[in-house]
């Protein structure tokens, strides 16, 4: 067995990505190759590797933390929730169906030599593996078979570090709770606790932490002080989707569908100053926005359905019409803003949907996943409301079931070429609607800087912040300010121990 150290959580979004991802860039400092590994991951953020295979957002994140190229062994199944109790099942990048919660439940151990084949590719190839669990280890009426937690730190023999969220309150109940609803052999794995989002004088918690040693005799190793680190989140919890904020000067909204897939393709618009960017569900939370954008969805049909239903559809369109604001749709938005939705094989919902009608586009949903790399560049537009944005570069990736097709022959949006040097024509625009199938357009390129510099020159606003650092750039200045702050924040000798390491 090779290095490995596995970081579980007492709940969903007790930090345990963010740790795993401060630890891998730790390693990477210190001269060790690294790598993120999760058995199993349950997300609608999802990446395509450079092989074109799909895997958790979180991987993909922790992957680039520790310097490296993310690929499919990282996460070996992916569960994409696409009904409130059921999924679809991706195993090493690929998608293998449709599955109900009760029938995944009764045939995970049959993912199993995927999932240890998958670890030992990786162990062949990097010194340390830093595994990631999911949920908590404690949720007794799923630890039969577990192939997540505990039951994945047995297989491969590692240590855990089991981190609690103190911002959330009841942290020690959390931490003892937890030990306390494992077994012996599974209580001993754990070589110390994290307390982690604490805000205050962390002298406060030493009568507790001693206290909780001698009910539960394993060590505090680290007390992680909140912060507000720009990295990528992949839990429907994550804070960005939920915080309120004021619209700035300019004003940039994200509709947050039911089924929101990929907002993470966003992140490289927020934190920049006179800007804001906010979720809405509701339409009067919309207001006048000066850009909105209908992002992914693991469902597009029902939350279609979804936004004609509770206003959402008209308000959007209403804007649209008024010319005052610019309507942009990504992945599933982009086949929302259509004429038409078809779903002859049953992918979605089966049948026929009339889509928003704001560009002249038929989508039709296939059996094939289509999943590949892309770089590009927007087509020149001669006139109309996005001809600033001619020939901005860019790159990402695509994630889609539907092919979508033009009703006319001009108005396409860019051209791209994959990684195996084909080149296409991708997305379209019309008026002040555009769409496109690119996840991750804004990460690198000029796309972003051009984008922020139309919506300031269309209200007429000087922006002050046009030679803003590259995202990437960015990026990996955010993932060395979190591995100082678990440095200093964590006993790393004892983390070192665990993982046998000088």
């Amino acid at each position: 067995m090779g290095r490995n150290i596995m970081i579980q959580g007492t709940m969903s979004n007790a930090g345990k990505s963010l740790f795993a991802a401060g630890l891998l860039r730790i390693l990477r400092q210190d001269g060790y190759t690294a790598a993120p590994f999760k058995s199993q991951n349950m997300s609608l953020n999802s990446f395509v590797t450079p092989e074109g295979l799909e895997i958790g957002r979180a991987q993909a994140m922790q992957a680039e933390a520790a310097g490296i190229v993310p690929e499919a062994a990282m996460n070996p199944v992916l569960l994409k929730p696409n009904s409130d109790l059921g999924s679809q099942v991706i195993v090493n990048g690929e998608v293998t169906g449709n599955m109900q919660a009760a029938e995944y439940f009764r045939r995970k151990k049959e993912y199993i030599p995927d999932i240890l084949a998958a670890y030992h590719k990786l162990e062949q190839k990097y010194e340390v593996i830093v595994l990631e669990g999911a949920g908590s280890p404690a949720e007794i009426n799923l630890k039969e078979n577990d192939i997540v937690n505990m039951g994945m730190a047995k297989m491969v023999d590692a240590p855990v570090v089991l981190v609690g969220d103190i911002d959330r309150g009841g942290v020690f109940a959390q931490l003892y709770g937890t030990a306390a609803l494992l077994d012996e052999t599974e209580r001993r794995r754990i070589g110390g606790f994290v307390m982690n989002k604490f805000r205050g004088d962390k002298d406060l918690l030493t009568p507790g932490i001693r206290m909780l040693y001698d009910k539960c005799p394993i060590p505090v190793i680290g007390v992680i002080p909140y912060a507000n680190l720009d990295i990528e989140e992949e839990d429907s919890l994550s804070e960005r989707l939920f915080s309120c904020c004021r619209p700035e000067r300019i004003d940039i909204v994200v509709v947050r569908f039911p089924h929101l897939s990929n907002f993470t393709d966003f992140n490289a618009l927020q934190n920049i100053e006179d800007v804001s960017l906010r979720y809405v569900t509701a339409p009067k939370a919309v207001e006048n926005p000066d850009l909105v954008i209908l992002p992914g969805t693991k469902n597009t049909m029902y939350d279609l359905q979804w936004m004609r239903q509770n206003g959402m559809e008209e308000k959007i369109k209403k804007l649209a019409r008024s010319g005052k604001c610019l309507v942009l749709g990504i992945c599933g938005g982009f086949q929302m803003l259509g004429q038409e939705l078809s779903d002859p094989h049953e992918m979605e919902r089966g049948g026929q949907m009339q889509g928003m009608g704001l560009l002249p586009l038929r989508t039709v949903f296939a059996e094939k996943k289509v999943r590949r790399q892309v770089c590009g560049s927007i087509i020149p537009v001669c006139s109309g409301a996005w001809q600033a944005l001619s020939g901005s570069s860019f790159s990402g990736y695509e994630i889609h079931m539907g092919r979508t097709e033009c009703m006319r022959e001009t108005g396409r949006t860019a051209q791209i070429t994959a990684l195996d040097g084909s080149i296409s024509a991708d997305g379209y625009m019309d008026n002040n609607c555009m769409g496109t199938y690119v996840h991750g357009i804004f990460d690198s390129g000029t796309l972003r800087n051009h984008l922020l510099q139309l919506l300031f020159d269309r209200k007429g606003i000087v922006w002050k912040g046009k030679k803003t650092t590259d995202y990437r750039t960015h990026k990996n200045k955010q993932y060395d300010m979190l591995a100082d702050l678990i440095r200093e924040n964590t006993d790393m000798k004892a983390v070192y121990r665990m993982m046998g390491l000088a």
